[in-house]
């Protein structure tokens, strides 16, 4: 099939810009009707996603419903339960200094047109997350898909163009080259999901034109995971385990390293291994519940630094190039460091870093010293202890003794900061990112005060009332 070029994907954003001049999506009852259309399109098409998730990334029917398909049914419900309340103008009191016009309000106003650009790994999730928002926020929107996930790809193409007019949301397919096309337009609002790397190229295009621009990004350095010596070991080996095997790793907020006391890390190594094998089996890249890299050149970075740490693997080490499997692999021991924890892995390879317990302060210095990541996972205990991590350090968000699922949770945001992102969204947070507050001051014709205007001299008493007033 023919690469869509720059041309058309202009076209496109010009049928999107007039479009949204008409004032369609300016009424709340008409986002509302198309997040219920939203809906229904991936109720009745569950089991296509599903299917097309099993064909890019090996995904199992109930990992493919939890991470993707069942989390924008969450989130479409969420956002209709409150989109009128959000949407609602906000009155304030404007003011003494103002009076008599002491009514004020805050419109949320749509951006206008947005671009959002979803990566491979959650090509459901990642694509139509971003969108509910932006239709609840009154915008329109082109959804630039990853070309990595073909099948998810062509799916959510061919069901959003049977959904929505073009005009108002569309899909549209490629490679890099493509993405620039995108970028080169001038949009309202940008939202990105991806590597830091890219990131700085899109904030850079999107400079240009003074485009404000959401990025949701994986940790530069990797997504801590701290077990110490009172940990519930066998329970956090089993989270561990079980999140380390999901989508084979492909997760921006999967942890990409555990730091261990060193007191408890040859228990911890043993219950991790019995919890992999109860989780994927003793032969993963044989099975059809362990998903798959997303491509050979992905399935090769993998192996290629398994082999580089060869002589520390104590679990896995192997793989299926064939099938684009490779099982959960833990090296150990591992140095703060070394380059395998100074980089996102984005694979099934756990590297364990031991610390004495009694010194886990300066592996909190290690980390606070790297760039922040997108999740903090800590496994104690020292509730007190952890709730002092969590206040102190930055990151995007986390668990205590558990993983992932602070992504999931209602009425919450969801982002990074620095390296790991910027902007927030899911629910009112992503609503409040796709819309602008603007500020109207109802002015009233009589009993205006004069103690603002010219003439200023020998009116003391102008001051005197401002000072008063202007608390």
């Amino acid at each position: 099939m023919e690469q869509i070029t720059r041309q058309q994907v202009a076209e496109i954003v010009n049928k999107q810009r007039e479009y949204f001049k008409k004032g369609e999506t300016l009424d709340v009852n008409f986002r509302i009707k198309q997040l219920n259309k939203l809906k229904q399109m991936v109720v009745n098409n569950e089991a296509r996603m599903i299917e097309a998730l099993k064909a890019d990334l090996g995904r199992h029917l109930v990992e493919a419903y939890f991470c993707d398909v069942g989390s924008v049914v969450l989130e479409i419900n969420e956002t209709l339960k409150g989109l009128r309340r959000w949407a609602r103008p906000k009155t304030l009191f404007s003011g003494l200094h103002c009076a008599p016009s002491i009514i004020t309000k805050v419109y949320r106003m749509p951006f206008g047109n947005t671009l959002i650009m979803s990566p491979f790994n959650f090509p459901f999730l990642l694509a139509l997350g971003p969108l509910i928002p932006a239709i609840a926020g009154g915008n329109t929107a082109v959804i630039k898909a990853s070309h990595k996930s073909a099948n998810c790809t062509a799916l959510l193409k061919e069901l959003i163009s049977e959904t929505f007019a073009e005009e108002y949301i569309t899909v549209i397919d490629g490679d890099h080259d493509v993405a620039d096309y995108c970028l080169e337009e001038r949009f309202d609002k940008i939202f990105y999901t991806g590597s830091p790397r890219v990131a700085v190229h899109v904030m850079e295009m999107a400079a240009k034109n003074l485009t404000p621009v959401t990025l949701e990004l994986g940790g530069e350095n990797g997504n801590w995971c701290i077990v110490r010596k009172d940990a519930d070991i066998k329970d956090a080996a089993r989270k561990i385990a079980f999140f380390k095997a999901c989508n084979s790793g492909q997760i921006c907020i999967n942890l990409n390293h555990v730091a261990v006391a060193r007191e408890v890390a040859d228990e911890f190594i043993r219950e991790l291994k019995k919890a992999f094998e109860r989780t994927v089996g003793v032969d993963p890249v044989n099975s059809d519940e362990y998903p798959k890299l997303i491509s050979p050149e992905a399935y090769d970075k993998c192996a290629a630094e398994a082999d580089e740490f060869r002589s520390r693997i104590v679990y896995g080490g192997f793989g299926n190039k064939e099938k684009q499997k490779y099982a959960p692999t833990i090296i150990y021991p591992v140095n703060t460091d070394e380059s395998l924890v100074n980089h996102e892995l984005f694979c099934p390879i756990i590297p364990i870093i031991p610390f004495d317990d009694d010194k886990v302060d300066e592996i909190i210095d290690v980390m606070a010293s790297k760039e922040h990541g997108l999740a903090l996972y800590i496994f104690t205990r020292n509730k007190k202890w952890a709730n002092k991590i969590f206040r102190t350090q930055q990151y995007g968000g986390g668990c205590y003794n558990e993983v992932i699922l602070f992504l999931m949770v209602k009425g919450a945001p969801f982002n990074g900061t620095g390296r790991s992102g910027m902007g927030t969204y899911h629910g009112k947070f992503g609503f409040e990112e796709f819309s602008h507050p603007s500020t109207v001051l109802y002015g009233l014709r009589h009993f205006n005060l004069n103690m603002r205007e010219h003439p200023y001299e020998g009116k003391t008493y102008k001051y005197k009332l401002l000072k008063f007033f202007e608390r």
